[in-house]
């Protein structure tokens, strides 16, 4: 749903001026004519002089000299208000955001209406990847919302060829180059010399793909923000490329340090954006920087808190709010399998070498875990030395095999470099979902209990569930 446009408020009329306003404009309008005609008319019947009607003309002048000024005033006095008025709503709904989209959605329509822009695109960069995530969003009611990805290579430089100086020097060290016949703002960040077209576009994207590998590195401020600008700009340059966009205008998303993306705006018309708009822009693009860096701070907490931090596997919370989902939205002919796995004579093995090699040993097999089953499996670490995964719709025998993959894996683990000279075993219990009432709770149950025979039955085996009943 769109916002309202900022200058859409009751009792402005007439270019936003108020009534009272204008019977006062108009007032001293009228009494000026007045006051020249009369002096006009005295002067032509011989009853005055010049100067009374020069000195009245120069009344008028100066009365209509002022109702421009104030008029002009008021104008700037309201453009301020409603830019005002329309970044304190962006930041109202920045300070709701909880989810990366929700950041996206919080600004592109205030930001879209109160710049008169056609098109608001927000591109930001997905956490741990070399992958930008598109938000297109076209003004036009009932337009669709377009959500695409942009690879980093994208942003490779233009070739030097399509790129020429314009003459007119622009201000705030900016100036306009034709890139392919359209205008497209470069910084400088060298004291007002233009940087080298090929040079700048490689160093940005260089400083991009640095600040993606390791963000703890920083540069001086002032390049970081020339080279975020020349990023911006290129985003800018591939959505127009794209989307066939005319008048663009870019602003960068950073967090830490790091060039996180940017917001563009762009119009069918030509001509200079004005300052207003620059200034929303920049002002929404680093409240949104800031929105966004505290997003995926919390998704990272988020996250951790699920994830074992000894094995890198999702944690028993993760697995039971998983869990609960599954079950939510789990169809009659869904199957789930559960197998359960534990190591044999674990704490043998930390008295013997120590809780060091204990940790190591885990660590192997969790990797020995997750190379055994399928992609769209769960495994979990549910809790010392004991691990779970859930199956997902196996076929028939699915379950057993991937429990016997998983013994034998851990038997073949190399862990001579850890000094473990004798082989490290699991018992593994499976049990599959008997009827579409059965709950995961008593699949994860069963699946205990067929461990606990596995252990009984000698250790290093995988015991299968087919019954409810069997032997504690």
């Amino acid at each position: 749903m769109s916002l309202p446009h900022p200058h859409d408020s009751p009792g402005i009329h007439a270019g936003g001026r108020s009534p009272r306003v204008l019977f006062t404009w108009a007032a001293l309008g009228l009494s000026s004519i007045l006051l020249v005609g009369k002096e006009l008319l005295e002067y032509l019947q011989g009853r005055g002089g010049v100067m009374d009607l020069a000195l009245s003309i120069a009344i008028t002048g100066l009365v209509a000299t002022a109702v421009i000024n104030a008029r002009a005033s008021g104008t700037e006095v309201e453009r301020r208000n409603s830019e005002s008025e329309s970044f304190s709503r962006i930041m109202r709904a920045l300070s709701r955001s909880v989810s990366p989209d929700a950041v996206v959605e919080a600004i592109v329509q205030e930001l879209g209406a109160a710049t008169d822009a056609d098109h608001v695109a927000v591109v930001r960069l997905r956490p741990g990847s070399a992958v930008l995530d598109v938000t297109f969003v076209s003004m036009l009611p009932g337009a669709p919302t377009s959500n695409t990805v942009m690879p980093l290579r994208q942003l490779e430089p233009v070739e030097p060829h399509h790129l020429r100086e314009l003459p007119r020097p622009q201000p705030d060290g900016m100036s306009l180059r034709l890139v392919d016949g359209e205008p497209t703002p470069v910084w400088r960040d060298d004291g007002g010399v233009p940087a080298d077209p090929s040079a700048t576009a490689n160093g940005a994207t260089a400083s991009l793909r640095r600040n993606v590998r390791a963000r703890s590195r920083t540069a001086n401020s002032l390049n970081n923000e020339a080279r975020a600008r020349e990023v911006a700009d290129r985003i800018a340059y591939r959505l127009r490329d794209a989307y066939g966009l005319r008048n663009t205008l870019a602003a960068p998303l950073q967090a830490g340090g790091s060039i996180a993306g940017a917001i563009v705006l762009s119009r069918r018309t030509g001509g200079i954006w004005p300052e207003a708009a620059i200034r929303l822009l920049n002002s929404a693009a680093s409240e949104a920087s800031a929105a966004l860096a505290r997003v995926y701070s919390h998704q990272a907490a988020e996250s951790e808190a699920r994830t074992d931090q000894l094995t890198q596997l999702p944690n028993r919370r993760y697995f039971d709010e998983y869990c609960r989902l599954l079950a939510s939205r789990r169809r009659s002919t869904d199957r789930v399998s559960i197998l359960a796995v534990d190591v044999d004579h674990f704490k043998n093995l930390n008295d013997q070498y120590g809780h060091q090699v204990g940790d190591v040993v885990l660590r192997s097999i969790a990797n020995a875990i997750q190379f055994s089953v399928r992609e769209e499996d769960v495994p979990v670490r549910s809790g010392g030395e004991e691990f779970m995964v859930l199956l997902r719709n196996p076929a028939d025998g699915v379950a057993l095999e991937i429990g016997e993959r998983i013994r034998h894996n851990v038997r073949d683990m190399d862990l001579l470099d850890a000094g473990v000279t004798e082989r490290v075993t699991v018992s593994v219990g499976v049990a599959s979902g008997q009827h579409a009432g059965e709950t995961i709770s008593d699949i994860v149950e069963r699946a205990d209990r067929a461990l606990y025979a596995a252990k009984r039955a000698g250790r290093d085996r995988v015991v299968e569930a087919w019954h409810s009943d069997i032997a504690q």
